[in-house]
Parts: structure tokens; sequence; C-alpha cells
């Protein structure tokens, strides 16, 4: 309403009709489940490439004829689009692992990265697991290594045991003016260097011992007791050959003595522990050595690098293939990297959110924990210094006051994983139920957007098979936002040499399927190349039906036909498992079913654009459902900028000038015959109003795709004049 006047002037009025607007919303993302390889198990992970498919879920492999899933999806991708994947659950799916005490547990599965942090990141069954079931990580190798140690001392005697040394025994040896590199000075000490036993060998048949030391303190003739680190070379900080050393109990007191013939720095010695190749952990990364973090906090021995690799080369091919290395990662639960934008480096949260290869799960039970071999200090040892047995040693505290119990050098083969079950050992087959969970992931399409709902192949069975496409199609209609693309059950097809059989064949398939415009029949198979493999192979052709969508929508707009030679031109196919003849194009396509056929010097071609609906409608065509499929997503949209408007005038007013300049576009790129847009007091009547409804009724006519073409040629006499017989024929 103007704003009265009350005297003579000129008013200026400003509306905005820019306010909102509607845009098409179709992002070309297909959906597909089934039994890869490799992967997060029901959980949708979206994928651009080929590529990246191979990184996330492996290659493609022969067994059960896995690799129609894989290039089902790997020919959609070609086309342009993005797809949603899902890795299959299997009853026999498994993790390799490597489980407490050693031994790997055959009942491991850790479906994806939610299911760890909700189930299994405390576990205490399992040490260290391949990051997805399967048997593809067994005989993977985790090394580990922390700061367990800090020389290796060769002493003359045949066996410590004998003497009752051990680990967790301390070890001293005498300093007498012992040089202390200063600042610009050189001090000496007088006194004692202390260090505890964390690993022992003997060797009855050389004569000698050898002993792994971790450095503590020394301690001054008034009796004073100071923490230091190990400093190689450096008498003061460090065991020298031809030092005796005096071994101490538990209750403090000197067992005995051995003379020290030989010294070397521990971690320089340590290799990876791996069967067929020989890497040491010098050339991978710098010794552990605690983390500032920590250490300002009066915590210690909490840094730890690790290794994944492929020891037997069964996973790359490669033995020895170092696949991660994670340097300085951190027993402590807080802990965070040194850096301006703090990261948190808990070694078992950044493994999960960084690894590809592996999840850890056991921490160490207790400071004596036997299987880790980890450092009880000496009860006796020192009154007043015991930094080893700092509180607890557990793994996974808050930094603060905790000194980590030490883990050493030491590596864990995972073994037990299996991959589903099927004809043989390496099984790849999904079952109905299995691959009904993982579509239904799709369901809600709030969480999960899709535009295109692949099937891949059948199942063994041909009931199987159609109760997989009713599945989807079932999705589809639920989802009213989709197309699921669906082909036939692999026998109807491949391998059938009559071309009446696979006609009658498809028919009897098809036949019980549910009718839906929400859906799309194709013919069959087609024949191509598997660079993985090095084989030719039929793959379903519903990847590559779904694919032409998204060219039409990227090259086109999405009410034109992915069909014909325009659009309708198959990726990749060598050949065709069947290749019907029009008059069996003309059963067909009463059928439902669209005809993929290889027509003579334009290459494989879809030769249909009907839906899956079993009657006459302007919905039996795909154009024309993608196009208010295309429609009815955009003004949803812009509808939703409506809710919780006020429902007047104003509002309507709004809601029809973004429809209108939004049709009118689809209406200059021939997607619309005509249309009207009706959103007032008509049908926003009081009691509309007074119920909290807001309606808009939009009516549309939709192009419509030719179908059927009729040439006429007509032969006329001489001299005849062409007005005369133009209205004959």
């Amino acid at each position: 309403m103007a704003t009265p006047q009350l005297s003579p002037g000129v008013l200026v009025r400003e509306v905005d009709l820019t306010v909102g607007r509607a845009d098409n919303v179709i992002d070309n993302i297909g959906a597909i489940a089934g039994p890869f390889k490799l992967g997060p198990v029901d959980e949708p992970t979206t994928i651009t490439t080929q590529s990246e498919l191979l990184n996330v879920f492996g290659s493609p492999i022969s067994t059960d004829r896995q690799y129609e899933y894989w290039m089902t999806a790997s020919e959609f991708l070609q086309y342009g689009g993005i797809l949603s994947v899902v890795r299959t659950d299997g009853t026999n799916l498994n993790q390799a692992n490597a489980g407490v005490g050693i031994a790997s547990t055959s009942s491991l599965k850790i479906k994806n990265y939610d299911d760890y942090q909700e189930n299994y990141e405390s576990a205490n069954n399992f040490i260290y697991a391949g990051k997805y079931p399967g048997d593809w990580g067994n005989n993977l190798k985790i090394c580990a290594i922390d700061n367990a140690a800090d020389q290796i001392i060769g002493v003359t005697t045949t066996s410590l045991a004998g003497i009752g040394a051990t680990i967790g025994y301390g070890v001293t040896a005498t300093l007498s003016s012992a040089a202390i590199p200063g600042a610009g000075t050189t001090s000496t000490f007088n006194g004692m260097l202390k260090g505890i036993i964390t690993g022992l060998s003997t060797d009855s048949t050389n004569g000698n011992s050898t002993i792994n030391v971790k450095i503590v303190s020394r301690v001054n003739t008034a009796g004073t007791e100071f923490p230091i680190d190990y400093q190689e070379n450096n008498p003061a900080q460090s065991f020298e050959a031809a030092d005796t050393l005096s071994f101490v109990n538990n209750s403090g007191t000197n067992e005995s003595t051995a003379s020290a013939v030989s010294v070397e720095d521990w971690y320089d010695n340590q290799k990876l522990g791996l069967t067929n190749s020989t890497i040491f952990w010098k050339t991978l990364a710098p010794k552990p050595v605690d983390g500032n973090y920590v250490s300002s906090r009066g915590g210690g021995g909490d840094a730890i690098h690790f290794a994944i690799v492929d020891d037997t080369g069964e996973v790359t091919g490669i033995q020895g293939n170092v696949l991660e290395t994670w340097n300085s990662l951190s027993k402590a639960l807080d802990a965070e990297a040194d850096s301006d934008a703090p990261t948190k480096i808990y070694y078992k949260n950044y493994l999960a959110l960084n690894s590809e290869w592996i999840y850890a799960g056991y921490n160490p039970s207790q400071k004596y924990d036997t299987y880790h071999g980890t450092l009880p200090a000496a009860t006796g040892f020192s009154t007043d210094f015991t930094p080893v047995t700092r509180g607890d040693g557990l793994w996974g505290q808050n930094a603060r006051n905790t000194q980590f119990s030490a883990l050493g050098n030491v590596s864990y083969t995972l073994l037990n994983g299996k991959d589903y079950s099927g004809t043989d050992n390496k099984g790849m087959q999904a079952t109905l139920g299995d691959l009904t969970t993982s579509y239904n992931l799709f369901n809600n399409k709030d969480e999960i957007e899709v535009d295109y709902l692949i099937m891949g192949p059948g199942l063994g069975a041909e009931l199987e098979s159609q109760a997989k496409a009713n599945l989807l199609i079932s999705i589809a209609e639920q989802r009213k936002d989709c197309m699921a693309t669906i082909s036939p059950h692999r026998a109807n097809v491949v391998n059938v040499t009559n071309t009446t059989t696979q006609t009658n064949n498809l028919l009897k398939y098809y036949s019980p399927l549910t009718s839906s415009s929400y859906a799309v029949f194709d013919s069959g198979y087609k024949y191509m190349y598997d660079r993985f493999n090095n084989e030719f192979r039929y793959v379903p052709l519903n990847g590559d039906i779904a694919g032409l969508m998204v060219r039409t929508s990227i090259e086109s707009f999405p009410w034109f036909s992915p069909a014909g030679q325009q659009r309708g031109n198959i990726n990749n196919g060598v050949k065709l498992a069947y290749n019907p003849t029009k008059a069996q194009r003309d059963v067909l396509y009463g059928a439902r079913i669209n005809s993929v056929i290889n027509q003579n010097g334009q290459g494989i071609i879809l030769f249909g654009d009907k839906t899956a609906l079993s009657y006459a409608s302007a919905f039996d065509r795909i154009n024309v459902r993608r196009l208010f499929l295309t429609v009815e997503q955009a003004l949803e949209e812009a509808a939703n900028d409506q809710l919780f408007e006020i429902n007047d005038e104003e509002t309507r007013e709004n809601f029809v000038n973004i429809v209108i300049p939004y049709l009118r576009d689809i209406q200059a790129q021939r997607g619309i015959e005509e249309f009207a847009v009706v959103c007032d007091e008509t049908n926003n009547t009081p009691d509309v109003v007074d119920n909290n409804e807001f309606r808009a009724d939009i009516f549309i006519s939709p192009a419509r795709s030719i179908n059927y073409v009729t040439l006429t040629f007509v032969a006329t006499r001489s001299g005849v004049s062409f007005e005369e017989v133009t209205g004959a024929v």
C-alpha cells in the first residue's frame, strides 16, 4: 500500500522483486553399492574419478564377477558424474589384525571410522588392525619404535640371568672427573651414572652378553641426583667401553659387576622387524624424543614412530614396500604437535584419521605389561628419583606428570582378514540382504543427495536380481528426486546365442518389476576391456544409462532425451551381448525396455527413452520425468525460503516472482511448451491460511521428444503442380 501524501510532491517507491531465486539443483550424483575389495563398509563415500575409485575401493577382481560392480561404477564416472559408493557388508568379512599376545582374532570387523570411534577405539582384543575388512591386509607389517633405550652395551658375562640381572634392574658406573660440556666452559663431574636395563640377551657360545640401557640420571658425591638426557660420546651422559658396571636389584642391592667391552647407540642399530627386507629405522626417521607439549607438563616417554610395510609383497607386489611412516606421534591423549596451529597427535586418533592402512586398539594395560616389554624401575634403585615409573605409565592418559611406559622396537603381522563368502576362498559375492542394507542408506533424501540409483549387476538367481531391481525402484519412488537405472539378469542375455530367446528372457524378467516413472530399463550388457586384469568383460549397461543422463545434463539440459545419436553414444563398448533387431525393439519398447543397439557406423547407442511406467502418460518418457525432477527440486528449494513467513499477498507475489522467471528460462531452453502459476487467494483460501498452509499450483506443458519419424517420398508425373498433390498424401 502506498503511503498517503498530505501535500503536493513526488513520492518515489522502490520494490525489490529480486529477493530469492530458483536454480537447478541436479548435481549428477550417482549411487551404487557392492562388494568392493577395499574401503569403508556401509558408509557412503564420494568418488569423482576412476583413480579415486581405485585408491579408495581397490581394483576390480575376477572372483564371482566382482568386476561387474567396479566397472559399472567406473563407467558411470566416465560421463562426468559424481558417485556415492557404499561397500557392502558380508557375513564372513573380517579385519586382518594383530591380537593381544601376538595371536590375531578371527572375528574382528571394523566397518568404518564411526564404527571404530564408537566400538573399537578402546578395544582390548586387538593391537592393530587393517583399516578395512578383507583379506587384502593379511601379512602387512606394523612396525613401531619409541625411545626405550639409549645404548647397547656388551658385557663380560655369559649369563646375565645367571647373576640375576633382568629388565628393570638398575645399572651404574663410577664417574671420575667426567667432562661436562657447557656454554663456553667445561666442568667435570665425580659421582655415579645411572641407567635402567630395558633389554638383554646372552650368548654362551662366544662368552659375552648385551644389555639395552636407558640413561636416567647421575648422582654426585654428596648424594644429589640430577636427571639427564642421553648424549652419545659424552662421558658424563653415557656409558663407555671399559666401564665397570654394577647391577642393582629391586631392593637396591648391588647384585654383581661386569665390565663393558663395547658400547653402541641403540637407535642406530634398530631395524624394522621384516621377513624379507632389511631397513634401519634411522633411514626413516630420527630417534623419537619427547614432545615439548608433554615434557613441559612434566611427562615423558611419549614419542613413538610407526611404519606400515608390505613385508611379503602381497598387497602391492613389492616386498618390503614402506606404505606409510608416521613420526613422533604421542602416547598422551591430549598431546599436540609443536606448531602455531596445534594438531592433536595422540597416536590412536591420528592413525584413525590419517592412515590409509591401520587402526590401533589395545593400549598397554599396566606399566609391567609383559607383552609389550615395558620398563619397570628397580624399586630400591633411587629413593628420590624414579622418572621411568612416574605415574602408572599407561598410554592414552593426559601428559601431565606421566612417564609413559616404553615399547622398544616391535613389529606386528596382520592376519585373519577374510573376504565375502563366494565360490572359493576369496569369494566376492554379496547377498541380497547385505545389498539391501547398503542401498537403504540412500533412503533419506535429507541426509544424502542422489540423482541416479545404479543397480550394477544382478545376483546369482533371477528372482534375486528382480528383487534387487525392485529395491532400487522402491527407494527412487520413496525419494521422488532421482531415477533408478536397471539392467537385466546376466543369464538373460550373456552367452545366449539365440536372439529370440534373449528377447523372451527380457520380457519375462522385466514384466513383474514395479511400474515407475522413476526407473529406466535397458536391454543388457556391453563387452569392454578390463585393463586391470587384461581381459575383456561383459558389464551391465545401467551405469552407462545413468552416465548418458549426466552427459545430457552437462552438454544440453536435463529435459533433453539421453537417447539417440546426439547424446546416446555408449562409451568403451566393443560389442553387445544382445543387439536386438527392429522387430525385437518394437516388442521391447512396448514392454518398457529401452534397447541399446550397435548401429553400423555410429557405435553403441541407447535407442529408447522410456521410463518404466506401465501406462501411457507424459511421465513415460525420460526427458519429461527429468524435467519435472529438475523443476520440482529447484522450486522446493525456493519454497523453503517461504517457510515461517507471513501468508499474505506480498509473500505470494514474491514466490511467484521467483517461479515465473525460472520457468521462462526453461521455456527458452526448449523444456516447456507452456506454463501457468497460481498462488493467490484462490488457492490460499482463509481455511488454508488458518491451517498455516501455503499453496502454489504450477501448470506445465512439457516439451516431448521425438520417438517416431515418418518420411514419405512421393513421385509425381511431369507437369504436376506440387500444390495439387501435397494435401493428398
